[in-house]
């Protein structure tokens, strides 16, 4: 809000965790046996039986879950939660395999599509500066 508390049932984030990544992941480093990584833009939310068995998820993994009610990327949560990228990747991974979460990987071809890129800038050039000014186009 413009006096600077947060809105009504947003849930502020407390400090970020002194715990190693390390030790949340059980040393892991890859969310699969396959090593592939998720990418940043991966959206996943939380299944019923996520939901229903919240409670008895450890600390990471429940607020995971809590955070994927709403559809949320794996960088929005790490950004979040204040996990290590790689951190929310493991876990997200696990609780996929457990039936906790549903993944959304984006297609590929459209990510690297440069029609796309080229849209959003345009997109942003068009936006005028504080001053009323349309940046320069190329």
């Amino acid at each position: 809000m413009a006096d600077g508390t947060p809105p009504p049932g947003d849930d502020p984030v407390g400090p970020a965790s002194a715990v190693r990544p390390f030790l949340v992941t059980a040393g892991r480093v890859a969310p699969s046996s396959s090593g592939r990584t998720m990418p940043v833009e991966t959206q996943v939310v939380a299944t019923a039986e996520g939901l229903d068995v919240l409670d008895r998820l450890s600390f990471e993994q429940h607020d995971i879950v809590a955070a994927c009610r709403q559809p949320q990327s794996i960088a929005e949560i790490a950004a979040r939660l204040r996990l290590h990228l790689n951190v929310v990747r493991v876990l997200a991974e696990d609780l996929r395999a457990e039936g906790r979460l549903t993944v959304h990987v984006p297609n590929s071809d459209v990510v690297h599509d440069s029609s796309v890129l080229r849209r959003v800038i345009d997109g942003l050039r068009a936006i005028p500066d504080s001053r009323g000014v349309l940046r320069d186009t190329d």
